[in-house]
């Protein structure tokens, strides 16, 4: 199993700790660091994907929380609860033109009021990826930057704990484009949100 190099680091330091706790303590807060290791390590996972050749995929893995039209442009937001794996991926081929971070409050993300979260915005060509914090995520760490290419289903950043991601669809995508719907769940780069037939 791969992980996110943070991950390691992190479990690390709560296995390091372990053996002190014990015998500084007792062995049950040392098989306590044990555990939270485990637990850590299980949270930063990063399970290889198999893209379809075409359509637009989730960048996330969670349930399907938004689907809204905005400026004549579909949004769907997928929500990250703290079991998902939160590496976030590509939902198309296409190069990033900017990526911007914008600070902001850590309100729950399946709420309404995430929208004033701290997020990071990924312009593409023709779609955009937005990364939102939760109420427990502090970080959001982007893979790729300004000028990068990416094809579909390629890692593009991580957040850490429970956080939202959406993709604003490229514009010639409609509602009768989509395949899934709020409360289904997704496989970030492998779940096809949307394909318009000649994507086939």
């Amino acid at each position: 199993m791969r992980f996110v190099p943070d991950g390691r680091r992190y479990a690390g330091l709560l296995f390091a700790a372990a053996p002190v706790a014990t015998v500084l303590a007792t062995p049950i807060a040392g098989a306590a660091f044990v555990l939270a290791g485990a637990a850590t390590l299980h949270f930063f996972r990063d399970p290889p994907r198999s893209p379809p050749p075409s359509g637009v995929v989730s960048p996330a893995d969670g349930r399907v929380s938004v689907v809204r039209e905005e400026d004549d442009r579909l949004r769907v937001g997928v929500f990250m609860n703290v079991t998902d794996v939160h590496v976030n991926r590509a939902p198309v081929t296409g190069t990033v033109r900017d990526v911007t971070h914008t600070p902001g409050a850590h309100r729950p993300a399946f709420s309404k009021d995430s929208e004033r979260n701290e997020r990071v915005d990924f312009a593409f060509d023709r779609h955009e990826v937005s990364l939102i914090a939760g109420w427990m995520a502090r970080r959001i760490h982007p893979y790729v930057g300004d000028g990068d290419g990416v094809s579909r289903g390629d890692r593009i950043g991580v957040v850490a704990f429970g956080s939202r991601a959406d993709v604003l669809l490229p514009p010639e995508y409609g509602r009768e484009d989509l395949l899934l719907g709020e409360g289904d769940r997704v496989r970030a780069g492998e779940s096809v949100l949307a394909r318009r037939p000649e994507d086939a």
